[in-house]
């Protein structure tokens, strides 16, 4: 039979253990937005366009968001793990975590958005998955609240400011410095090391996801959707204005499974692109109207240089004709562009415009444009 003191110091125990468990999900989640702000900020977006009116028109302040959400989710986790100002931490980790158990059972009833992106690139879990996870986690968090006098703090009460102001640098300082260049850590298909047509395979056995692919093209003034058996390939009186792929039936997805790059005539070159046995220049432009023109003029200069070496390179966009002739009358640049899935782009590198090396398929390097090097050779 346990006694009295006994029973309390189980309890006490279990309580740090929950907050310890909650403080490292909070860092974690912190963590893997901040370091990949430009990531989450797409995640957001899909948000607000998947809920509509008037929660679209708000897709203006979805970089702002990632980076306020990180730094909570930080500087909730660490204050946990700390203990530091518990009540406070306690309230608002609980409120946080109801906020989003209501929303993520929304998400996982009427699927807007196919995964919630809690946890970035790290690790995907399902709107079912997250919901589930949402609810034990709130549990825990309304357990700390209730008894969080048991929860004494591992830092001076004269210091709990000064330990409180320097997590939120440190959130906003990792979101700032990953925004202005790339992810401390990248966690998506595209990383430097992985061959691409390996990451493409399917094993032998496996049924493929089945995909349809619309082709929209404008003529005369009115647009047009084609498939792949049917639109204008060879017609140049037919300008592209758009692609969209839509999953038909859920199989084995690899790593990689959207890598595809159309040129002036919209057929695929991507297997003459990932077999060039020497270095190949992939300039990602995924928004041209977004793209920083110093950093175009600065890919102008690589472009120059690689013709002059006999590399290959391939400015990738989403955008239309119309945008790419404007953009290039602006900043006057000479390489001609290719077409690709927006979305793809963004996987395959954060930063617009980006910059990526490859050879034999396999990548080599990648750079956000303000860290462009000034010499491959």
């Amino acid at each position: 039979m346990a006694f009295p003191a006994e029973q309390k110091g189980k309890k006490i125990l279990f309580v740090r253990i929950c907050s310890i468990l909650l403080g490292a999900l909070f860092v974690f989640s912190g963590f893997v937005k901040a370091i990949d702000p430009l990531g989450t900020t797409y995640k957001i977006e899909d948000y607000l366009n998947a809920f509509g009116s008037p929660f679209s028109q708000f897709v203006f302040l979805a970089f702002p968001a990632a980076v306020f959400l990180s730094t909570l989710e930080l500087v909730m986790g660490l204050n946990l793990l700390l203990r530091i100002y518990v009540r406070f931490t306690t309230w608002i980790a609980t409120v946080f975590l109801f906020f989003m158990t209501l929303l993520t059972f929304y998400i996982a009833l009427k699927n807007p958005v196919t995964d919630c992106g809690c946890f970035g690139d790290a690790i995907v879990l399902t709107n079912w998955q997250t919901f589930i996870k949402n609810l034990f986690f709130i549990a825990l968090s309304i357990f700390l609240l209730i008894n969080r006098k048991h929860l004494y703090p591992l830092v001076l009460p004269s210091l709990e400011v000064l330990f409180t102001v320097l997590f939120v640098v440190v959130g906003v300082g990792i979101s700032v410095y990953s925004y202005f260049h790339l992810p401390l850590i990248d966690f998506r298909p595209y990383k430097v090391g992985v061959n691409i047509p390996e990451a493409m395979k399917i094993p032998e056995g496996a049924k493929p996801d089945v995909y349809e692919t619309t082709f929209i093209y404008e003529k005369d003034g009115q647009q047009k959707e084609f498939n792949l058996e049917n639109y204008p390939k060879n017609d140049k009186s037919w300008k592209f204005v758009d692609q969209k792929t839509k999953l038909i039936s859920k199989g084995y997805r690899p790593p990689i499974h959207d890598f595809t790059i159309l040129n002036n005539d919209n057929e695929d070159i991507s297997d003459i692109i990932l077999s060039q046995p020497d270095s190949t220049f992939l300039l990602i432009m995924y928004d041209i109207n977004k793209t920083s023109q110093e950093g175009a003029k600065k890919a102008e200069r690589i472009f120059q240089k690689a013709q002059q070496n006999g590399h290959s390179f391939y400015a990738i966009t989403a955008s239309t004709d119309n945008d790419i002739q404007k953009f290039t009358e602006r900043t006057k640049i000479s390489f001609p562009f290719y077409k690709a899935d927006p979305i793809m782009l963004k996987t395959v590198i954060r930063a617009n415009p980006g910059l990526v090396l490859i050879k034999d398929g396999t990548i080599l390097g990648k750079w956000n444009w303000r860290d462009f090097p000034e010499n491959f050779y």
